[in-house]
């Protein structure tokens, strides 16, 4: 029976990867980010409440307690010290969120709330007013809402059960922004950067070019593998147009570098469109090793005195697969590796050994990434 079947599912991941065909022009917007236009991260810490006894246990999370005393004293409740709190419907938990590029106050985020002691579950709880703080340590966002948990869990008398993760949850639009963070585009001499999302000199030099054809001078050059600098307009005004100029730029990408990626836990093999290899022959077997018991009993004869045992005895067998070699001529491309490979029904583990082998022997003209 043919056993290349075996490699369909690495071999067609490696052909939707590598046998595409010629690198089709992509838009600057899907190859490079403007400089300066990013999305930063918030952080809070806020109290959840109204669980169904499924909060912080206090004995083991003081600071529940802390939090609580705290937020009733901002809202002019003071407790005596000597009352011993039992908070089994609040949970301590933190809140983050990421503030979008050119978000500007009034406008809502998705916030994700997550349960810092030991809380079983937040579901049916409601976040209480958090502020969320960047890194500077200025309040950006402040977030309140009911919590959502996809999570599940249930406990009965001596079982339990659980689903997902009920100990953190989202808010949708679960923050009101406050504070705008400053953007590039407003600040400046003019000068723009695209930074490609694949660092690589040739596409970062076709960028420069195509963009210095569509504006019809030098506007941009190449300064790295991911940097284009622009000469852009001094007016604030005009640089949205600009760049959504810029960003509808046709720019056909370099071809990657010859790679070939193994997943050695999974066996996945992923061989690149531009794999070379140099003259080799390659073969590859196996070697089957197989010990059976076969115990004899010996039975003494008729009024010897003797006593009838059983003598261990195990036969061993060795088979070896006989596979022919195949030859890999200078610059074979990765469809006559596939094809090579099918042809002795190698499995997914059978080509990476091959693979990490024409590696050793020089013979790979490709950087070998085992993962």
């Amino acid at each position: 029976m043919n056993r290349a079947p075996k490699l369909l599912k690495p071999l067609l991941i490696a052909l939707a990867l590598g046998l595409s065909g010629p690198a089709a022009a992509d838009r600057v917007k899907d190859l490079a980010t403007v400089g300066g236009v990013r999305s930063n991260q918030l952080v809070g810490y806020g109290l959840v409440v109204g669980l169904a006894g499924t909060g912080d246990q206090t004995s083991q999370t003081p600071f529940t307690v802390q939090s609580m005393r705290n937020m009733l004293t901002g809202l002019g409740v003071v407790l005596p010290a000597n009352i011993n709190l039992q908070l089994k419907n609040v949970a301590a938990v933190s809140v983050h969120a990421d503030l979008p590029a050119f978000a500007k106050p009034g406008q809502t985020i998705d916030i994700t709330v997550s349960s810092l002691g030991n809380a079983k579950s937040l579901r049916g709880g409601s976040l209480l007013l958090t502020p969320l703080r960047g890194a500077d340590g200025e309040v950006y966002a402040m977030a309140q809402g009911n919590v959502v948990v996809g999570g599940l869990g249930v406990e009965g008398e001596g079982s339990s059960i659980t689903v997902n993760v009920p100990s953190a949850g989202r808010i949708a639009n679960g923050a009101t922004v406050e504070r705008a963070v400053p953007d590039a585009l407003s600040t400046g001499n003019g000068a723009l950067t695209l930074n490609l999302h694949q660092p690589d000199f040739t596409t970062a030099e076709r960028l420069a070019q195509a963009i210095n054809r569509k504006l019809g001078g030098q506007f941009a050059s190449a300064l790295d593998a991911a940097t284009v600098q622009i000469e852009g307009p001094r007016d604030p005004r005009s640089r949205v147009p600009f760049i959504a100029e810029l960003e509808n730029i046709d720019v056909k990408p370099a071809e990657g570098a010859a790679k070939v990626i193994i997943n050695s836990r999974t066996g996945t093999v992923v061989v690149g469109n531009n794999v070379r290899l140099f003259p080799a022959a390659v073969t590859h077997g196996k070697m089957t090793v197989t010990i059976s018991a076969d115990p004899v009993v010996s039975q003494p004869n008729a009024l010897s005195n003797g006593q009838t045992v059983v003598v261990p005895r195990q036969n061993i067998d060795v088979k070896e697969e006989k596979r022919p070699m195949f030859l890999f001529n200078p610059g074979t491309k990765l469809e006559d590796i596939v094809r090579a490979v099918n042809q002795v029904g190698a499995s997914p583990s059978d080509l990476a050994a091959i693979l990490e082998a024409l590696k050793a022997a020089g013979a790979l003209r490709a950087e070998l990434i085992v993962i």
